[in-house]
C-alpha cells in the first residue's frame, strides 16, 4: 500500500519561496516515477512537475518551467519541489503522487495520492 505524506507549504508573498516535501510509505519507493500535481478552487487538478525512478529525468509544466525543481533522495523515500519566483497564480493545493516506472501528466493515471498541501501567493 502507498502512502504518500506532504508538507512545506504556506502562506508567501509574490517573488518569494518555498519547498514542499512529500514522505512516501512505498517498499520499493525507487521503482515508483514520482510527481506534483496542483488544483486551484474551480479549477481542474493539473501536473506541474514529474521525476523518473532513477532521478534522471525531469519534467515540468510550461508555467512552472525555470522557476520550480523537483528531486528525490530515494534513501529517504521523498520527493520535494523547490518553488521559486512564486506568483499569485501558483496559489493552490499541491499534491504528490506515486506510479510504477514512468511518468504521467495524467492525473487519472494516478490512484495513490497525499492529503495535499496549501500554497498561498499573495500579491
Amino acid at each position: 500500500q502507498v502512502q504518500l505524506v506532504e508538507s512545506g507549504g504556506g502562506l508567501v508573498q509574490a517573488g518569494g519561496s518555498l519547498r514542499l516535501s512529500c514522505a512516501a510509505s512505498i517498499r520499493t519507493f525507487s521503482n515508483y516515477a514520482m510527481v506534483w500535481f496542483r488544483q486551484a478552487p474551480g479549477k481542474e487538478r493539473e501536473f506541474v512537475a514529474g521525476v523518473s525512478w532513477s532521478g534522471g529525468n525531469t519534467y515540468y509544466a510550461d508555467s512552472v518551467k525555470g522557476r520550480f525543481t523537483i528531486s528525490r533522495d530515494n534513501a529517504k523515500n521523498t520527493v520535494y519541489l523547490q518553488a521559486n519566483s512564486l506568483k499569485p497564480e501558483d496559489t493552490a493545493v499541491y499534491y504528490c503522487a506515486a506510479k510504477l516506472y514512468s511518468v504521467s501528466r495524467w492525473y487519472s493515471d494516478y490512484s495513490s495520492w497525499g492529503q495535499g498541501t496549501q500554497v498561498t501567493v499573495s500579491s
